[in-house]
């Protein structure tokens, strides 16, 4: 037997009276209610904290000591020759603003990250603090963590000198950690590797100068760097290699944004509007900012008054008099036409105010055109200031008119724009010197500054990811602009996983253990019903006869809660991801693989844990009671909705199972009718079906709308019954902290469009008191010569609603728990926890709530709650925004290979040059432009009047309205300028747009 290694003595040290001034930090922090809290925190310094030197005597016995930093550093730069390498010392700003460059230098590089730089940024940016952890826990990576903050001899005192600032305070924290090096290593070797210190603080390079340190700048460090990696690095670089980094334009664009100061107090004393920017697709010029003191969203028009604000970003509006308040624009302006002739370099050199003044007139010009044909005015502004900007990496194109003649070969470095694969982004503009080869690649840009002097961001290219229109590039694109985190799944994340992997089983009864207060349901007749194709089968449900002659019904759903425990990396990951993220032809999981369809994955005729919801309803289908409990399943059968329906339908079969069928398809046609009476929605978004060639191909050959079914209703109405039940269970056990579900009621103001237009072309009224009223409505709204009118109210409808989210019940009142579509008063997700992270938390709090398990410490948090259910509804509202790009970019494949075709849609849009039109059968929107000044437009009663035969050729015209159903041709055409195929839409019924 090996001899058992002695634990360290534990020694318990008495903190020194002069560690006071190192392990005390006094701040001043302001609450949400404004208060000022005076704040004292205190750490411990202490002296065997390891320093990662492979070949360090001092540091080999104490804890947490690993061999990561080599005794030959980097050898391959032009300004440091020593002839043992060096090693870089990262500081704060490297991480705020050069990111991607720092996870792009060598692997062999050694890294080494002070605590203070890691704390610094968690105060400053999670995203980047999140993106460090990663280099951080990169196990391909030489990266040393060292926590200067809790080392005597680097452990920085607050502010040491008057008029020392935080910022300094941290520098100097920073450089304390190479004067500790300098030293600790010449006790362990003559050669020691040299310590550069990479910062872009050129105050903390002289400092560092002053004090015998070598210090560097990025642009400097990576201009030195040899070969390729110099050439592969350089256009990473914020600001460039070849130019100073600066404010390079003097004329001033926009106005500067006021201090944070006064924005919060402007906010706070209702002077200023907070809220999120939303960019218009259609048109440039134009945005608005939706915030809850106003009914309306505040109006953007203008560059001006946009003042440098991108999608997604907090901004903070001033509303101008009303005198100046605008209606919104009737025109489509695209900005890649207006702006197709503007210079990206020639915005930095000689004649730049002429081309300003000329641009801004010819803009003003433009505003002025958008606002002459008013309706009714809203509320306007302009952006003072912002809050949060959104900006992260966009895939983009190389705008290829952005290169001169000259340069289409030359490998010299020059100014280009990229443009963002949305509308609703601005160009940017990158300096790079690889040009000529991004010209027909998808490429990856971040936006690093966007001065007053600038009329576009500046940024850097990150990455290229593939040729445009390449499946994979398209895919990779895909899943980066929605932010999807597919990585795969590493060690310390599979380590989480049973050990016995796939061979894992449901042990013996007798065993005990898992089979604690769980029970033995393996002898009901449990079946699955999903899509086809479907291997994370989440849920099961069965359905018997009692002897008391009411009926027994059961949603079984897979415990991923007995697999995925708190707190673990498994968890972590999980609650990062959010959700799966479903595509056409893949799917990016949220947990691994051998839980997701396996082990977790209710399959037939395999016995799986799971966690059961049992009603007794009557004949009815009202409630006569509901349990809870842990369970052992065996499921007898899975059925796609298809098969689930044949069986149900055939008359010939009486068994069992098909029984059990029948009985929940009975429940579920009235459980369907009670939502229905109390006020739930029906509304309508099209649902796609994609044909594959096949697997191996996975190229497209058609497009169809997905068939709906009973059994499609049938599981739909027991999930929702399920998850209700859940809700109340879990708010009752925990109020302050049960995450819930909720949609809000939509403002009045958002259906004001929807029932004017209702009105003037069919006389019909909205009714949006309520949700039964709004229901009553949509099914009034029926056209009987036009059986799709109804559904094209519902989907137009649909965009009217706010967007469900989940919350913690501890943070909004409970008048505000409601679910607005579902018409219930409270509602919660349970039945997905394979693929949704919410409904893993609901099961840990339903199993405590059941005195199964205790609670976790984390789920009695509400700020805890809170902070996971935020980045679970962003990851929720991305993961649905990726699966209707991948059908759009599947739709259009499949279309690029028929060519020309001709289809049915229906008007939803009027402009005062063109009309948006709905295709139903592709789930498609497309826009059709007129380019001539030959039609009329009524914007008051959402018609345009257009001629029917070109100008000199005959006489007549034609109207089109919203609503009306026309007849398009659509297309697959390569832009020329970006490469990418793009769907064009042209009108040929009632008139041919071609002319137009």
């Amino acid at each position: 037997m090996a001899a058992v290694k002695p634990h360290p003595p534990i020694v318990i040290l008495k903190r020194q009276r002069e560690d006071l001034p190192l392990s005390q930090t006094k701040f001043m922090k302001k609450t949400a209610r404004g208060k000022v809290q005076n704040i004292l925190r205190e750490k411990y310094v202490r002296e065997d904290i390891p320093c990662g030197f492979e070949e360090c005597d001092l540091c080999a016995d104490f804890p947490g000591f690993k061999p990561v930093l080599p005794a030959r550093g980097y050898t391959q730069h032009a300004k440091f020759a020593w002839k043992q390498g060096h090693w870089l010392v990262v500081d704060t700003n490297i991480v705020l603003h050069q990111i991607d460059l720092l996870l792009a230098l060598p692997a062999s590089l050694p890294l080494i990250v002070p605590s203070t730089v890691i704390r610094e940024t968690r105060h400053r940016s999670l995203p980047l603090h999140n993106r460090l952890q990663s280099l951080i826990q990169d196990e391909d990576r030489v990266v040393w963590v060292w926590w200067n903050e809790e080392q005597r001899e680097t452990a920085a005192a607050s502010l040491e000198v008057a008029g020392e600032t935080i910022n300094d305070r941290n520098d100097r924290a920073i450089r304390q950690t190479l004067h500790f090096y300098l030293s600790h290593l010449a006790a362990s070797t003559s050669t020691p590797p040299q310590l550069v210190l990479l910062t872009d603080d050129r105050r903390n390079r002289e400092l560092a100068a002053s004090e015998g340190l070598a210090a560097i700048s990025t642009r400097d460090y990576v201009d030195g760097l040899k070969g390729e990696v110099r050439d592969r690095l350089v256009d990473l670089v914020v600001g460039g290699v070849d130019v100073e980094v600066g404010e390079r334009r003097a004329r001033r664009i926009y106005d500067d944004y006021l201090p944070q100061d006064t924005l919060t107090a402007g906010v706070k004393s209702s002077r200023y509007l907070q809220g999120h920017f939303n960019a218009n697709p259609y048109n440039y010029l134009e945005g608005s900012v939706r915030v809850p003191s106003l009914d309306k969203p505040v109006l953007l028009v203008g560059r001006k008054a946009i003042n440098r604000s991108v999608d997604g970003d907090v901004v903070v509006v001033e509303l101008l008099p009303k005198a100046e308040w605008k209606a919104p624009g009737e025109e489509v302006v695209d900005q890649d036409v207006a702006l197709r002739d503007d210079d990206a370099e020639e915005d930095e050199g000689a004649g730049v105010a002429e081309k300003e003044e000329k641009a801004e007139e010819a803009e003003k010009m433009d505003v002025d055109e958008v606002s002459k044909k008013r309706k009714e005015v809203v509320p306007t502004g302009k952006v003072v200031g912002v809050i949060k900007r959104n900006w992260r990496a966009y895939v983009c194109h190389l705008d290829r008119t952005s290169l001169s003649d000259l340069s289409t070969t030359s490998l010299a470095q020059q100014t280009v724009f990229a443009t963002p694969l949305s509308r609703s982004l601005p160009r940017i503009r990158m300096r790079t010197r690889q040009a000529p080869a991004l010209v027909d690649q998808k490429i990856l840009v971040t936006i690093d500054n966007w001065s007053v002097s600038s009329r576009y961001p500046d940024g850097h290219f990150v990455r290229a990811l593939g040729k445009v229109e390449s499946k994979e590039a398209e895919q990779e694109s895909l899943l980066l602009e929605y932010e999807v985190p597919y990585r795969p799944f590493g060690k310390a994340i599979t380590g989480c996983l049973p050990e016995e992997g796939e061979s894992w089983v449901v042990p013996p009864k007798e065993a005990g253990g898992l089979w604690r207060d769980r029970e033995d349901l393996r002898d009901l007749i449990v079946c699955s019903i999903d899509p086809p194709g479907c291997t994370d089968i989440d849920d099961a449900l069965h359905a018997r006869r009692l002897p008391n002659g009411n009926i027994e019904a059961g949603v079984h759903i897979a415990d991923v809660s007995h697999f995925v425990h708190p707190q673990n990396a498994m968890d972590a990951e999980a609650a990062s991801r959010g959700t799966t993220v479903y595509l056409v032809d893949k799917r990016i999981d949220m947990l691994p693989e051998l839980l997701g369809t396996n082990l977790c994955s209710l399959r037939p005729h395999v016995e799986r844990l799971a966690f059961s919801v049992i009603w007794e309803l009557d004949d009815n289908a009202d409630l006569v009671n509901v349990r809870f409990c842990k369970s052992v399943i065996a499921s007898k059968e899975a059925f796609t909705y298809e098969a689930a329906q044949k069986r149900k339908d055939d008359k010939s079969l009486s068994d069992p199972l098909t029984t059990s069928i029948r009985l929940l398809n009975t429940l579920a046609i009235k459980l369907k009718a009670k939502r229905f009476a109390a006020g739930a929605l029906s509304l309508s978004s099209p649902e796609l079906k994609i044909h594959l060639n096949s697997s191996e191909s996975a190229e497209p050959i058609d497009v169809e709308q997905k068939e709906q079914r009973e059994t499609n209703s049938l599981v739909e109405e027991f999930m929702l019954l399920a998850n209700v039940a859940v809700a109340r269970r879990i708010w009752e056990a925990f109020p302050s902290t049960a995450v819930l579900r909720r949609h809000a009621p939509p403002p009045k103001t958002n259906f004001e469009a929807l029932q004017d237009i209702l009105m003037k072309r069919k006389g019909m009224t909205l009714d949006v008191s309520s949700s039964k009223a709004l229901a009553d409505s949509l099914d009034a709204c029926v056209d009987p010569e036009r059986p799709e009118f109804n559904t094209l109210v519902r989907i137009m409808a649909t965009r009217c609603m706010l967007s469900a989210e989940y919350f913690c019940s501890g943070s909004v009142s409970k008048e505000a728990y409601g679910h607005y579509g579902l018409a219930s008063e409270i509602y919660t997700h349970f039945t997905s926890p394979i693929r949704r992270y919410a409904d893993v938390l609901a099961h840990r709090q339903l199993a405590a709530a059941i005195n199964y398990t205790p609670l976790h410490a984390t789920l009695q948090s509400k700020q805890h709650v809170e902070r996971v259910l935020g980045v679970v509804n962003k990851r929720h509202r991305l993961a649905q925004m990726a699966g209707r790009a991948s059908v759009e970019f599947y739709v259009g494949l499949a279309m690029k290979g028929q060519g020309r075709r001709r289809e049915e849609a229906f008007v939803i849009r009027t402009f005062r040059n063109g009309i948006a039109v709905f295709v139903s059968k592709l789930g498609l929107e497309g826009l059709v432009q007129f380019k001539k000044d030959t039609h009329e437009f009524d914007p008051e009663n959402y018609q345009i009047t257009v001629p029917i035969a070109p100008s000199g050729l005959g006489s007549g015209s034609a109207t089109i309205a919203v609503f009306d159903r026309v007849a398009v041709d659509i297309w697959i055409e390569k832009d020329e300028n970006t490469q990418r195929g793009k769907v064009v839409m042209e009108l040929v019924e009632p008139v041919s747009s071609a002319d137009l």
